[in-house]
């Protein structure tokens, strides 16, 4: 069994995601509703019927795509009469999607994933005053880039990190917005093919955040964690991890540090998975795979019928 079931991150939100699974599906339906009760607070009306804006505020959406991707997974273990480490061998998440991988591979309890995902949500925003920081997403571009940009264009109280390194020839950059503007306006000068200003309200996983990843490591120290039952590829070191201790260490540093998506596809590749299925909304992942290694099947599964369609496979 080859199978890598990866979760996405911030920016795959949508209104509706999920209703069709509860309605339908009981075990999703519990999904959403404990999620309701940890957090004492109707998230699920708000994903399902809400505002765009209001879904959109971190504190919202980092709870709610987990929710939305746990509930597929108990939808899918549902459907194939087995756990979902029956299923895959291996789990990642993108940022926040590592805690729903964590939830998936029964190393975290959904209840205290909601709870800790919603003040995550809060310490990142909070960390950075409004449009002191910015991200942006660079493509065509080399890794090497950004000492080439430091070098060139940085003040030294500047700062600029990479944000993510997606796949081969593009990551997102993050830090002071007074660094990233100076990459967007330079970006041919630097050999840049597209830089892209994205919609956030924040600098995600730079340096910027190093209040949030203090605030964090206070809530972490109390979650309980068990080993998962699934490889977990985490995302700072973008290696396979099990214990515990260091699985609450790799999150709070994933605040402030890059998450290496390129590298832990590759590294669940080179460790013999083929086939990888992307959970919950959007289909972000399963394509940035595709670009990482074009010898691998991806796939992404939001609803019922990708769900019916990947059971389908896997019994036939």
């Amino acid at each position: 069994m080859s199978n890598a079931f990866i979760f996405p991150g911030q920016g795959s939100q949508k209104i509706g995601m999920g209703k069709d699974l509860f309605d339908s599906f009981t075990e999703a339906k519990e999904v959403f509703e404990e999620v309701d009760d940890a957090l004492s607070l109707k998230l699920s009306k708000i994903i399902f019927e809400g505002d765009e804006e209001e879904l959109k505020l971190t504190i919202n959406t980092q709870p709610a795509l987990m929710c939305m991707s746990y509930a597929i997974v108990r939808v899918i273990e549902k459907m194939l009469a087995k756990p979902l480490s029956e299923i895959a061998k291996f789990t990642a998440g993108h940022s926040l999607g590592e805690y729903s991988a964590l939830v998936s591979a029964g190393s975290i309890k959904l209840s205290d994933a909601a709870k800790i995902l919603r003040l995550r949500g809060e310490a990142m925003q909070n960390a950075v005053p409004l449009n002191i920081g910015a991200m942006a997403a660079l493509i065509g571009v080399d890794i090497d880039i950004i000492n080439k940009i430091r070098s060139n264009y940085i003040d030294i109280d500047e700062v600029l990190d990479i944000g993510n390194d997606n796949s081969p020839g593009q990551m997102v950059i993050s830090g002071h917005n007074s660094a990233v503007e100076k990459v967007i306006n330079n970006y041919k000068a630097l050999g840049i093919k597209r830089a892209i200003k994205l919609p956030v309200s924040a600098p995600f996983h730079c340096r910027l955040m190093k209040k949030a990843a203090d605030n964090m490591e206070t809530y972490i120290a109390d979650l309980k964690i068990l080993c998962p039952k699934i490889i977990l590829i985490n995302n700072v070191d973008a290696a396979s991890i099990t214990d515990p201790i260091k699985i609450k260490e790799g999150l709070i540093r994933q605040i402030t540090e890059t998450v290496r998506w390129r590298e832990s596809i590759q590294n669940m590749c080179e460790l013999g998975s083929s086939y990888f299925v992307e959970v919950g909304a959007g289909n972000v992942l399963s394509g940035l795979v595709k670009r990482i290694n074009k010898n691998v099947e991806s796939i992404s599964i939001q609803n019922i019928d990708d769900i019916e369609n990947f059971v389908n496979n896997l019994e036939g």
